[in-house]
């Protein structure tokens, strides 16, 4: 787990700024302070760069670079399972 002084993760929030990405945001940062982790957020708005991730349907939750889902607004309780302990899933 990363926790705080530890080296950092990073969460990609990838979409257009609609309220679904706004939303799927917000359930990240509730996760990650709910956890504790230290962990950097980022809001991807490019279209060019989501579509570099392989994304094609937003909004899209990154890890480390690493696509976790597409197409969804993940809850609060979602993210936290991607997050937690450093048990990353597959889509």
């Amino acid at each position: 787990m990363f926790l705080k002084g530890e080296d950092s993760m990073k969460i990609q929030v990838l979409g257009s700024g609609c309220p679904k990405c706004k939303l799927l945001e917000q359930h990240a940062r509730e996760a990650v302070a709910e956890l504790g982790l230290s962990v950097e957020i980022e809001k991807v708005t490019d279209t060019d760069a989501i579509m570099e991730m392989g994304v094609m349907m937003t909004p899209a939750l990154a890890i480390d670079g690493v696509v976790k889902s597409v197409g969804k607004v993940l809850t609060k309780d979602q993210v936290k399972s991607y997050l937690d302990g450093g048990k990353f899933h597959a889509l």
